[in-house]
């Protein structure tokens, strides 16, 4: 009984703001969708990557193997998602994108808060980190089908990423007013990032979701598994490896019908995996937190 309480305590908070954006949009209120993305993705995010990686006192060796082992996640998920899709003849343009790619911003970063504090969110982080590089630069290729994978030298959160790793590394930190300007614009993030996930999935228009729902079981199944793999053949702490198995299993984001939408993809197909893959995250996430704390 009280593992379930304690589960409900992580998670309810997560899904009680999507909802409030899911209900805000059918109540009929506005919500500018790309102005708050953009003000969250310009700002607040990278102020509370780096902010959260110059503050914490994870030390840095366990901070860098956390790190690898997220690229080797990475990678394994990449070529599994990549095989998957070719045996299933599916649109690598379409698919392959969503099938590595999670939602760690909007529910890993505050799931990982919720359950384990600071700490939690310092690996979270990391992970996220790894995460976006490797979503602007090899995602963005393969569904704009083609391009200088270089493009993400021009997002903030990557130098972000870069600044709070070098102030990490020296032990180096901002004038406290700084901080705490940096401090009030991060905490933006998690509720912003929320809010809009369940404003985007109120307003998406999928199709196909029988086929949306058999991939999004697949995936959590696949990057569980996968996930936990990794972390154990990396030997990481109980609170590092819980974060990277939930990090790595997160369900399909947003960004990933966006960038369908742009670069001319079916939106439509990917919509119904960020609907039904957050769904199944309804089920799934309380049921692998239970294994993990």
């Amino acid at each position: 009984m009280n593992l379930v309480l304690t589960v409900l305590e992580i998670v309810a908070p997560v899904f009680l703001l999507a909802l409030i954006g899911f209900l805000w949009v059918r109540l009929g209120f506005e919500y500018r969708i790309e102005f708050v993305t953009k003000l969250a993705m310009t700002l607040s995010v990278p102020a509370l990557i780096f902010t959260a990686l110059m503050k914490t006192e994870i030390a840095p060796a366990a901070l860098t193997t956390l790190s690898l082992a997220a690229i080797a996640a990475y990678g394994a998920i990449t070529l599994v998602a990549y095989l998957g899709a070719r045996l299933a003849g599916l649109d690598l343009r379409t698919y392959l994108a969503p099938l590595i790619f999670g939602n760690t911003g909007n529910l890993g970063l505050p799931l990982a808060l919720f359950a384990f504090g600071e700490a939690g969110l310092g690996y979270a982080v990391v992970v996220f980190a790894v995460m976006a590089v490797w979503s602007f630069t090899f995602g963005v290729w393969i569904v704009a089908g083609g391009g200088s994978p270089m493009k993400a030298l021009k997002e903030p959160l990557v130098w972000a990423t870069l600044l709070g790793a070098l102030f990490l590394w020296q032990g180096w930190h901002t004038p406290r007013f700084l901080t705490n300007t940096l401090d009030l614009v991060g905490q933006l993030a998690i509720p912003l990032m929320l809010i809009t996930l369940g404003v985007a999935v109120a307003r998406l228009h999928p199709r196909g979701l029988g086929r949306a729902f058999a991939i999004s079981l697949v995936k959590v199944v696949a990057t569980v598994a996968l996930g936990w793999a990794v972390g154990r053949a990396f030997g990481l702490g109980p609170v590092p490896f819980a974060v990277l198995v939930m990090q790595v299993s997160t369900p399909v984001a947003v960004t990933s019908y966006m960038l369908a939408e742009k670069y001319g993809a079916d939106s439509d197909a990917v919509a119904g995996l960020v609907v039904t893959s957050t769904l199944t995250a309804v089920l799934a996430i309380p049921i692998t937190l239970a294994f993990l704390i």
